[in-house]
């Protein structure tokens, strides 16, 4: 049995969730890595020193640049079928590549995976989080997207680990092609990987009013998230979204400010450390899980929150 890692990153650095998606791979024994990048040296820098992994296997190429899903998973498909499990980070970028290989392997995806059980099942939330199914695989290969939040983050050492490989040529694919990406710059930290979150939901009325919101998560030094509903109503951009259809986070702090917790959103948050929640209805779902309530006016106890930090 042989366990293949296909490395998140973004060309310079490797992506925080490959940590936890190589701690649960080490649960299946005999783990290499795959690095595709145009420059993959920064992130065999950090790959080479993680326990428990054999080989880091390479292959740079101009055309692994913008990451595009067709050429991983042809590449892949071509020069690691006799693996027996080849795992991805249930990132978009994993959540785009893992079902294409899929299709060209001719076996089925096993996806968001939170817990593996043995060398042969897993288990993984279904019903926005209400269910957990049990998945026996027979397949001969299985393609399994991790989810990160679930899993710890893979050991480092002083020492050089790994040994680097460089492997395959690219056969490139003529049916998709490269045209731009608009990558949106924060100060902030990067939402998934953040120690505190900071969340809004419609209860904060308008756009104008999430500056209440960021100041708090300023001082805090928190990401800031945001419910579907008050990403529907365009008070913020897409990629604050937190919940079965955005983004799932773990921090070790959530703040959900007039947010009232639908099923959705709680699918997305629910496995944080610690829940604050924040609403002026005291029947609000959020405080089912909350972990501290406050039954309050968002617009009172917010800058009241804000005043008392340094």
């Amino acid at each position: 049995m042989k366990t293949l890692v296909v490395v998140d990153h973004n060309n310079n650095k490797l992506e925080k969730s490959t940590l936890n998606t190589i701690k649960a791979a080490i649960q299946l024994e005999n783990v290499d890595l795959l690095v595709l990048s145009d420059s993959c040296k920064d992130i065999c820098n950090e790959l080479i020193h993680i326990k428990n992994i054999n080989n880091i296997f390479i292959n740079e190429n101009d055309a692994f640049k913008n990451q595009l899903a067709e050429d991983s998973a042809n590449f892949i498909a071509e020069n690691f079928k006799d693996y027996t499990n080849i795992l991805f980070s249930n990132t978009s970028n994993g959540k785009n590549i893992a079902p294409r290989l899929a299709g060209l392997l001719d076996t089925m995806i096993i996806p968001d995976v939170i817990e593996i059980v043995d060398k042969q099942t897993f288990k993984r939330p279904i019903y926005a989080g209400n269910a957990i199914a049990t998945c026996k695989s027979k397949n001969k290969i299985n393609i399994i997207t991790i989810r990160s939040t679930a899993f710890e983050e893979a050991e480092t050492s002083d020492k050089n680990v790994g040994e680097i490989k460089e492997i395959g040529s690219l056969t490139t694919n003529n049916l998709t092609k490269y045209l731009n990406s608009e990558l949106t710059k924060s100060e902030r930290p990067e939402l998934t990987s953040a120690d505190i979150v900071v969340s809004g939901g419609r209860g904060l009325g308008s756009a104008e009013n999430f500056q209440v919101l960021e100041k708090l998560a300023d001082k805090l030094g928190a990401a800031m998230g945001a419910s579907r509903a008050a990403v529907d109503a365009g008070y913020v951009p897409n990629d604050w979204q937190v919940g079965q259809t955005g983004k799932i986070v773990a921090p070790n702090l959530y703040i959900a400010v007039g947010i009232s917790g639908a099923i959705q959103h709680l699918a997305g948050m629910k496995d944080s450390k610690v829940i604050i929640g924040i609403n002026k209805d005291e029947e609000a779902p959020i405080f089912s899980i909350s972990d501290y309530g406050l039954a309050e006016d968002l617009f009172k106890a917010v800058p009241e929150m804000e005043s008392k930090l340094n």
